[in-house]
């Protein structure tokens, strides 16, 4: 018996026995309710996916809780109505009309009953409360919008005009050929603007982001830290879909316990199995692995606004440093494919022929020591506590490359706390490198490009590498005046050639998706960009 299936069959047995500590307590569904029991790795962030770039807040937010005027076919990825049951673009591309839908409810529940059904006003009210530093609730929670702020959304949109209840006008500054796959986002959500009206009467707005009120097919009931997440059906939601009565999201942030969890039939469905345990899985003939080619990037991203990672060729030596193909081989386990740039293969923009940097420490020596970095130079490495779609394990990886570093004289330290900590204290900046990743929430490689690298980037906390460069900021806005795919990919072509040149981050891999769940689970699909989704997902006996 191998070791991964030794230390697992103890897990189900130790679920089994109430051995484990927090395994003793199952969570019970309400009496007379059906539903779908969901381990998730980590507790969100918050429950407004606006304030936040964390699919770990996604998926508990997102497409539970509430919807937006456009959305992403599961199976097509083209873009589809949602709260706009349609739209029009004026030929200058610079008016996108929006028509909305009449007769959506927003969430009835014991802590806010509305009086009125979704409206323009609520379109008004979620959109500026991020674009518009004016608004009464931009501050709220903190004022930070971080996707927004990496594509400078509040400068791309010049205005927004009610017409009437039930028709919007958004008026942008310059041509966006990515605008409307931005609106589909996990973060352009709607909030109820008459909810937010009547959190800051009562002087408690910071609320509609922590007991939230939407339009989706799931209300918020309850959130136990560390423990579960309950929602309730939306009986009035919109769609003709099936909603089980209940969806728990249970916390559990190890991946064998989750594995276990799901063999033993506590959990139908688990969040990011880990690499090395698939084929565990689809060895067993009551569990079903989904697999599909990940939008994702992990990589390993410089600091650079510190010395000497400021140095271009002390980058470059880094990055030939360490073998990229071996951290494939130990991290990923043969689900996923060696990245050579940002944009990964499923994307239309994805350039066969770029070489991302060779594995070379003599000549990485070499360059260190032309720019004068000392032997036994200190630096830090931090990385992500918990797997996530583009890297399994960040701290193996990190490990890994600490292990190369010391062959070239590099004495590197590995940071890491836990998750929600760990993404404040990354907040500040005070790190050298991060193992990190980028899991794109449309597909438009802009959303790769801007997120990860442009200058506005930095203040909005998506760049890590604080890298800014005046050319690359000019290519990639010069690609969104274009509608067309071919002029688009050449202008990406030399914004690849920029990154290959500067290195402000290594690229390592473009992870596989999968979705583990039990054979009795009907109507689940891997989304493609960003969230999972539970509405139309349910259980036969």
């Amino acid at each position: 018996m191998s070791k991964v299936k030794h230390y697992l069959n103890f897990f189900i047995i130790s679920v089994a026995t109430g051995y484990l500590t927090g395994c003793s307590e199952k969570i019970d569904f309400n009496a007379g309710m059906q539903g779908i029991v969901y381990c998730s790795e980590s507790n969100p962030a918050t429950f407004n996916p606006q304030l936040v770039t964390s699919s770990t807040t996604s998926d508990a937010t997102a497409y539970q809780i509430y919807d937006r005027l456009l959305e992403f076919d599961t199976e097509s990825s083209k873009i589809q109505p949602s709260l706009a049951s349609s739209w029009s673009i004026s030929e200058d591309g610079l008016v996108y009309t929006f028509q909305l839908q009449k007769n959506v409810q927003f969430h009835s529940n014991v802590y806010f009953t509305p009086s009125r059904s979704f409206n323009a006003d609520d379109v008004l009210f979620s959109f500026n409360r991020w674009r518009d530093p004016n608004h009464e609730f931009h501050d709220i929670s903190g004022g930070s919008y971080p996707y927004f702020a990496s594509l400078e959304l509040d400068k791309v949109i010049k205005d927004i005009k009610r017409i009437n209840g039930y028709r919007i006008e958004i008026h942008l500054n310059q041509p966006d050929s990515s605008f409307l796959a931005t609106l589909a986002t996990d973060f352009a959500i709607i909030l109820s603007e008459e909810y937010g009206h009547y959190l800051m009467s009562k002087g408690i707005p910071e609320i509609i982001d922590q007991q939230p009120i939407g339009t989706g097919p799931f209300r918020f009931q309850q959130h136990q830290k560390d423990r579960h997440i309950r929602y309730l059906k939306n009986y009035n939601y919109w769609r003709d879909i099936e909603i089980v009565d209940q969806l728990i999201f249970d916390i559990t942030p190890s991946s064998a316990l989750r594995i276990a969890k799901l063999m033993t039939g506590e959990c139908d469905i688990i969040s990011l199995p880990a690499h090395s345990e698939l084929n565990i899985i689809r060895e067993r003939p009551n569990l079903i692995l989904d697999e599909r080619p990940g939008l994702n990037v992990g990589f390993w991203a410089f600091n650079t606004s510190r010395p000497p990672f400021d140095n271009r060729e002390v980058r470059q030596a880094l990055s030939m440093a360490i073998d990229r193909s071996t951290l494939l081989e130990a991290v990923y386990f043969d689900s996923a494919v060696q990245a050579n740039g940002i944009i990964p293969p499923r994307s239309w923009a994805y350039q066969q022929n770029l070489k991302g940097p060779q594995y070379n420490p003599v000549l990485a020596k070499e360059l260190l020591e032309r720019n004068r970095v000392p032997e036994g130079l200190e630096m830090t490495i931090w990385a992500a506590p918990i797997e996530r779609k583009y890297n399994p394990n960040a701290i193996r990886t990190a490990e890994l490359i600490q292990g190369y570093l010391r062959n070239v004289g590099i004495d590197a330290s590995i940071v890491s706390y836990e998750w929600n900590a760990f993404r404040r204290k990354l907040a500040s900046g005070e790190y050298d490198s991060v193992v990190l990743g980028w899991s794109a929430d449309n597909g438009d490689p802009d959303n790769f490009y801007r997120p990860l690298l442009s200058c506005a980037a930095i203040e909005s906390k998506t760049n890590r590498a604080k890298w800014c460069s005046e050319q690359f900021e000019e290519l990639i806005d010069e690609a969104l005046t274009y509608t067309d795919e071919t002029t688009r990919a050449a202008l990406y072509q030399t914004t690849n050639a920029i990154i290959a040149d500067q290195m402000p981050l290594v690229p390592i891999a473009h992870a596989y998706r999968y979705q583990a769940y039990r054979d009795n689970v009907k109507g689940l699909a891997i989304n493609p960009f960003g969230a999972i989704k539970f509405a139309g997902v349910y259980k036969v006996q």
